[in-house]
């Protein structure tokens, strides 16, 4: 049952904004559906984090509490704020004591440590930053015919299942490193910008940055092994061996490494490669792009997630408990919940009811990426995986060129420009 805000007078809790109640209507603080908060000020809200002798409060509530309320409040601030609440707690209920003293001096130290461990993150972050490897551009490839001695993908794994199962190896290292704060820096750092100023406490998010640009590399990977393949059988090849990598993702459940795959394919070096697709058995492909469709709000792709993350929940080993989502359509989700709801209604109360459905999308996420991966590790693959050259978007259609001439107008001045460039480097 809700319960009835004790100290709300003594925070200075109200019904403000630019809708204020009627005379003789009460202000309701916050405000209930099906027995969960949909609205109320901040500081009913942070009261309800605080248990009372009838009332505690429910762990997905502090959860989506403590994920939101950085959006409004910093940290500190909010720890010093429980902790006022609690010693009101304990000199209203339980009669002012010398412990209020020594609960202060606890509050005190927790404020400290806190302020302490959220400069050490910051610091680390730009440590980060200072000695991250700038995005790989390898140039204009002049030669793009590789040596006999060069590797390729399939002279170090040429067994698709291995290779999707070290795929999912390097994804789930990945979103390990990827936080609920990191998610929710997205909702604030666009608060900042539609406010047009720059908050303080708004950090750069070089996790989600990080996971981002695996997911490119990943993707110019893939067309870089198709295009610097100089015979069309042993390219056929190699474009069926990625489908069939693509697939085993799908069926573990990494739809991040099969969409990056399919995006790989679909670019626009490799997709022109018509010689080499029409000897390319593209059932197993059309299937992969049927699950990936677009159209509405990519609805067969959401269906497979959902089919995966049903199967996870009554899963009994690991290696069915593995979700891991097309990690730009889940930030796209949060973004388009932040955009269409406001974070304060009318009334000026927090909209509750938004964070329960953008910490409910978190708390899936954070879900899935504690699973541990239960395929033994390849060092030697994803060595490869994560160090193999990868050609530029310019190398990338020379190459394509090289195997495949220009079949059109376009083509061809698009060749002729490239060779221009290239001559007038040398």
């Amino acid at each position: 049952m809700p319960q009835t805000p004790i100290f709300s007078s003594m925070l200075g809790s109200s019904c403000s904004g630019q809708v204020q109640p009627d005379m003789g209507e009460r202000c309701v603080d916050p405000v209930y559906q099906d027995g969960n908060i949909v609205s109320g000020s901040l500081e009913a809200l942070i009261e309800r984090l605080v248990p009372t002798m009838d009332y505690y409060p429910d762990r997905t509530y502090i959860f989506t509490f403590l994920l939101s309320s950085r959006v409004f409040i910093h940290p500190h601030e909010l720890l010093a704020k429980v902790g006022q609440i609690f010693i009101l707690y304990k000199k209203l209920f339980l009669a002012f004591s010398q412990e209020n003293g020594t609960v202060k001096k606890i509050i005190s130290q927790m404020t400290q440590n806190l302020l302490l461990a959220l400069s050490a993150r910051s610091q680390y972050q730009e440590i980060k930053e200072k000695f991250r490897q700038p995005a790989t551009d390898k140039g204009t490839i002049l030669k793009t015919k590789p040596q006999s001695t060069q590797k390729d993908i399939l002279s170090v794994c040429c067994d698709p299942l291995i290779l999707a199962q070290q795929l999912t190896h390097i994804e789930l290292e990945r979103v390990s490193n990827i936080y609920p704060e990191d998610l929710m820096q997205i909702v604030s750092h666009m608060d900042s910008l539609d406010n047009h100023k720059c908050r303080g406490d708004v950090t750069k998010t070089y996790n989600l940055e990080a996971y981002d640009n695996w997911f490119n590399c990943l993707s110019m990977l893939v067309a870089t092994e198709i295009c610097r393949v100089v015979k069309k059988k042993q390219r056929t090849r190699m474009v069926e061996f990625f489908i069939d990598v693509a697939r085993e993702c799908f069926n573990i459940g990494n739809f991040n490494s099969m969409m990056a795959i399919i995006s790989g394919m679909n670019l626009s070096p490799v997709a022109r490669l018509k010689k080499t697709w029409s000897k390319v058995k593209t059932a197993k492909f059309d299937v992969l792009e049927h699950h990936m469709d677009p159209s509405s709000n990519f609805c067969n792709y959401r269906t497979a997630l959902q089919g995966a993350a049903q199967r996870s929940q009554t899963a009994n080993s690991n290696r069915e408990k593995i979700v891991i989502p097309v990690f730009n359509l889940f930030i796209k989700d949060i973004y388009f919940l932040h955009k269409i709801h406001t974070n304060r209604l009318p009334n000026g109360q927090i909209n509750f009811k938004k964070f329960w459905e953008i910490s409910r999308q978190i708390h899936d996420f954070l879900t899935w990426k504690q699973v541990e991966c239960p395929f033994e590790k390849d060092k030697k693959i994803q060595s490869y995986l994560l160090t193999a050259p990868i050609y530029s978007e310019e190398a990338l259609f020379i190459a394509s060129f090289e195997s495949e001439g220009p079949e059109n107008h376009m083509e061809k001045d698009s060749w002729k420009t490239l060779r221009t460039t290239l001559l007038n480097r040398a």
